[in-house]
């Protein structure tokens, strides 16, 4: 019998954040650096839990050098080869503790990784991402690469929910990638009918790897750092981006002029574009889950990243949080109808 939960479930879109007293006098003290020690791996990582997210419009090595400028991180999407790395890490050691290599579970993907982690000792962290982590074969290729792998931090997903996060922090993963469709070239939760809405994923989530001494990224639905700040408040211990990090310098992505304006191409890792791109087709037993669209070109990352951080910062001086790391334990979400008043348009 088909069954119906009938407990409610909210998006980043249907609360704010109740202000609270605060003793701090200007954003400029809020501390933004965590440091982890992760459960499987035992290694520890120090920085601002901002990713970068593994699309090969987004996670490219150029972001990578503008983010760790600012101590925060991406993945690196699984296209690149393995000169590419060499030369990256030859060129860039500094930055190398601020990425991840990511990894599919085909075995050419697991091929791939190994020569990149051989070739390039000093890489820390895997990133193994697929669309539906709920299969029985990805938790066994988690497993598998936490035995052939056994220093390296490792982030798995996608999944939405707390007993499929414990399953996967038990066969080896240090950090569970958390979300089902939420992103703004997914197409998941129309061709699917599949989804978990984001914020209460992340609620839920973190309560099932807190409670092993796991962490989680919230992986995507963030349209602006206001979103980025609910993801943390909700107790996400990274927030993985991709739309907000679009249409860039460092973006990849072809650039394009439209009616006298730059645009760039922003595409799903699931989208026919990225699956014509890597694999010549769209195979004839899947559907295309992801979709391409045109952002506008917008410069240098630079300006988004601050952005991001001054976001961070204010909301942290308004429920009080010295550090990001108080952020969960201050934050009392109250539910809305309407997040703006946009009488006179978005802003830019």
């Amino acid at each position: 019998m088909p069954r119906i939960d009938n407990d409610l479930k909210l998006d980043f879109k249907d609360v704010l954040f109740r202000p609270k007293r605060s003793t701090l006098k200007s954003r400029s003290e809020v501390d933004l650096h965590r440091t982890f020690t992760f459960r499987n791996s035992g290694k520890e990582y120090n920085g601002i839990p901002i990713i970068a997210a593994n699309m090969d419009t987004i996670g490219t090595f150029e972001m990578a050098k503008a983010l760790a400028k600012h101590s925060m991180f991406t993945t690196i999407h699984k296209y690149y080869s393995v000169q590419a790395w060499k030369e990256f890490a030859e060129n860039n050691p500094d930055i190398l503790k601020y990425i991840a290599c990511n990894s599919g579970s085909g075995q050419a993907d697991v091929e791939k990784l190994t020569a990149i982690l051989e070739a390039v000792p000093q890489i820390e962290y895997i990133c193994l991402d697929v669309a539906n982590g709920y299969s029985e074969h990805f938790v066994q290729f988690v497993k598998d690469v936490r035995k052939r792998f056994p220093k390296h931090t490792i982030m798995a997903g996608n999944v939405a929910t707390g007993e499929m996060v414990e399953e996967l922090i038990l066969s080896g993963a240090d950090i569970i990638k958390v979300g089902i469709g939420p992103g703004s070239v997914c197409t998941t939760r129309k061709k699917t009918g599949v989804g978990y809405p984001q914020l209460s994923a992340v609620i839920e989530c973190a309560d099932a790897a807190h409670g092993l001494g796991g962490h989680i990224i919230s992986d995507g639905g963030c349209t602006c750092p206001g979103d980025v700040l609910k993801a943390f408040g909700a107790g996400a211990d990274f927030v993985m981006l991709g739309g907000m990090f679009a249409g860039h310098d460092q973006s990849g992505g072809e650039t394009i002029e439209k009616n006298g304006k730059k645009m760039k191409l922003f595409y799903g890792v699931s989208s026919s574009t990225a699956m014509k791109k890597h694999a010549g087709e769209v195979a004839e037993y899947r559907a295309s889950e992801g979709k391409t669209v045109e952002v506008p070109y917008r410069g240098d990352v630079e300006a988004t990243v601050l952005d991001i951080l001054g976001g961070v910062r204010s909301t942290c001086t308004y429920v009080g949080a010295a550090k990001l790391k108080e952020l969960s334990r201050r934050t009392t979400f109250i539910r809305v109808t309407n997040q703006t008043n946009d009488i006179f348009g978005t802003s830019t």
